[in-house]
């Protein structure tokens, strides 16, 4: 094969990878609390699923949990959960996670609540954790997830 055969048949396949992840239906996952600003709380998107970040709003009233960084943690999981449910998953099906904190003192908290909700002996998700200046609403913690089928 020549040089310009496997650039072209490259360029083909790739071309052909993205028509087959654009051809998959995008559809808005509505799940957890109401969002508190212009974005969905999920997207199905075929085989993955993409869950917007979530801070621990309780869904009934809209208004942040009392309790601390644990209590914020534990909400945050359900209201992922119900954005999961929605699409036919569960935590199981997790591969990707960010978790902001805004005090970094807080995370063997967030750990022992986060790890929690997902099964023992299962896979754990990949998962990036960052402190930063300040979270919506005053709240302690927020997470987002990626899930596959």
């Amino acid at each position: 094969m020549t040089k310009r055969f496997v650039y072209l048949l490259a360029f083909v396949l790739t071309v052909a990878a993205a028509s087959v992840a654009l051809a998959a239906e995008k559809k808005a996952l509505t799940g957890g609390t109401k969002p508190i600003g212009p974005y969905t709380p999920g997207v199905d998107l075929g085989n993955l699923v993409f869950l917007a970040g979530q801070i621990g709003l309780n869904p009934q009233t809209g208004q942040l949990v009392e309790g601390g960084v644990k209590a914020e943690a534990k909400q945050v999981m359900e209201n992922l959960g119900s954005v999961l449910k929605e699409a036919g998953l569960s935590y199981t099906h997790v591969v990707k996670t960010t978790i902001f904190l805004a005090d970094i003192n807080d995370f063997a908290a967030v750990n022992e609540i986060y790890g929690g909700y997902f099964p023992a002996g299962s896979i754990m998700p990949v998962r990036s954790t960052v402190a930063v200046a300040a979270l919506p609403r005053g709240a302690r913690i927020e997470i987002d997830f990626v899930a596959a089928r």
